[in-house]
């Protein structure tokens, strides 16, 4: 039983249900990425959001462990985690590029386990999932795959400097190879759409989702979904924009219902 509980904090490194907090907002990091993205998130987003950051296999804490380049088991484990660590209550969730993919396949996971849906789904920088699937460069040498994220404007929150290359850049690869090696394995497969509200973030730099590939995050729900489209390019949640995507979670997170019962099937 130990080593179950152990596994299942894994996901979630010091993370407990805070009584105070009237939604858990549970933050998925993008190909490469760590937690640390979301490091002072609960300092913009309102008193009353508890962040709980995903840690995914092969960083920080769980360096030693193989990354994984299979999204949906992934995802399976991580709702299972959610329930066992009593963290599936009210909650929304927030997913950045692969993140937000992988945030989908979660909701998607509690709510088949009767766990009930998030409060709020938070998509960013994702194309809807039945865009996924093509090549993206898990295939490039590291050279090339250095240049692309170079281009893209860097893994900030992956605790390397991209700019810099080298030896730290360089530990991060297989991270960021597995990363996008379950995007591109990735099959959506139809199935029921959510019925939580969905809003969707795009930016108008970003040639990793274009807004005609967000918008179709429309047909993933039966609910509302809203659209918002910032300044900058693909990791704009790190740049100087960030400030705008705060303000919007919050206040989304202010305006909707926060009763989990409103979204359980």
């Amino acid at each position: 039983m130990a080593d179950v509980d152990t596994a299942q904090l894994a996901w979630f490194p010091g993370a407990a249900p805070d009584p105070a907090a009237d939604v858990r907002l549970i933050c998925f990091p993008h190909a490469g990425g760590t937690p640390s993205v979301y490091r002072d998130w609960d300092a913009h987003v309102g008193d009353h959001v508890q962040i709980v950051p995903v840690l995914l296999p092969g960083r920080s804490f769980r360096l030693g462990e193989r990354p994984r380049s299979e999204l949906r088991p992934m995802a399976a484990d991580i709702a299972a985690a959610l329930i066992e660590r009593g963290l599936a209550g009210a909650h929304a969730l927030f997913g950045h590029s692969m993140g937000a993919l992988l945030a989908y396949e979660v909701a998607c996971e509690l709510r088949d386990r009767g766990a009930g849906e998030p409060v709020h789904l938070f998509v960013s920088g994702s194309r809807a999932p039945h865009f996924y699937g093509d090549r993206i460069g898990a295939e490039l040498t590291d050279d090339a795959l250095l240049r692309m994220v170079r281009d893209l404007g860097g893994l900030t929150g992956a605790g390397v400097d991209p700019h810099a290359g080298g030896p730290r850049f360089a530990r991060r690869m297989p991270v960021l190879r597995a990363d996008l090696t379950a995007c591109e394995r990735y099959r959506w497969a139809p199935g029921r759409p959510l019925r939580c509200p969905i809003t969707a973030f795009s930016a108008s730099g970003d040639p990793i989702a274009t807004p005609a590939q967000v918008d179709e995050w429309r047909e993933y729900t039966y609910g509302s979904t809203l659209r918002r489209h910032l300044p900058g390019g693909h990791f704009y949640l790190t740049g100087p924009d960030r400030a705008v995507l705060l303000r919007e979670l919050r206040r989304e997170l202010r305006a909707r219902p926060l009763d989990p019962r409103r979204t359980r099937t």
